[in-house]
């Protein structure tokens, strides 16, 4: 399966046509957050319905510049995988929304636990049914990133990202994970055998990964990712 792995758009919805022939190849499309312009959250609307005229498999989250309640619109498109558990072809979507709180003043800023709480219905599931298997099926998009390497960090030394984030990774190691949020930590990581990916910025840096997971066993595996740019 070739996933298109974006986020950060804010309003830029333009950069959406240069982008029709990735559209086509994709097979299904992960956006990591930030539909709206910084500080204008009504921009998200426009932004949501131009990215889900591009394709008709979405898996999305809000971003912290988008309105908590813009995740109506999400259910409504039938893109959101906030605080749910989604399958595709058998490949599992669950989803993190906001950023953690650091200004106090963009849309969606939350506390760490309450960010990893919309992972509670992955655990549940895996805690009824004892079958840890799912990890090995599932991909976590979450707009806030985990503290890494550089993924997280804006200057090349601080990190902005949530260490109890990186913490759920090593001990749960789902395939992947996709995230967006810090705009300078474009790339792509690891954190034990999970992939972890930074598509950084679309609206802003036109930067995109492609991601391939095929069927491994009882799971999926990795076989590449990409950073692209237009």
């Amino acid at each position: 399966m070739k996933l298109l792995v974006i986020s950060d758009l804010h309003a830029h919805n333009d950069v959406l046509d240069k982008m029709d022939e990735q559209f086509k190849s994709a097979d299904a499309v992960v956006f990591a957050g930030d539909f709206a312009e910084c500080f204008k959250p009504e921009t998200g609307k426009d932004a949501l319905e131009k990215l889900c005229s591009k394709h008709e498999s979405i898996f999305a989250v809000l971003g912290n510049c988008d309105n908590e309640d813009f995740l109506e619109d999400l259910d409504n498109q039938d893109v959101n995988v906030e605080k749910a558990l989604v399958f595709h072809e058998g490949l599992g979507f669950a989803g993190a929304g906001g950023g953690t709180k650091f200004t106090g003043k963009t849309e969606f800023e939350r506390e760490e636990d309450e960010i990893l709480a919309d992972f509670d219905i992955v655990i549940n599931s895996v805690e009824q049914t004892g079958d840890k298997s799912l990890w090995n099926s599932l991909i976590l998009v979450s707009h806030n990133p985990p503290v890494a390497d550089k993924l997280d960090s804006f200057d090349g030394e601080h990190h902005a990202g949530s260490q109890k984030f990186t913490d759920f990774i090593k001990e749960n190691q789902p395939l992947a994970v996709v995230c967006g949020h810090i705009h300078e930590g474009t790339g792509i990581e690891k954190i034990g055998e999970t992939v972890v990916i930074n598509p950084g910025s679309l609206g802003e840096k036109g930067t995109y990964v492609w991601l391939d997971v095929e069927k491994s066993g009882d799971g999926w595996k990795v076989v590449s990712s990409e950073l692209c740019s237009l």
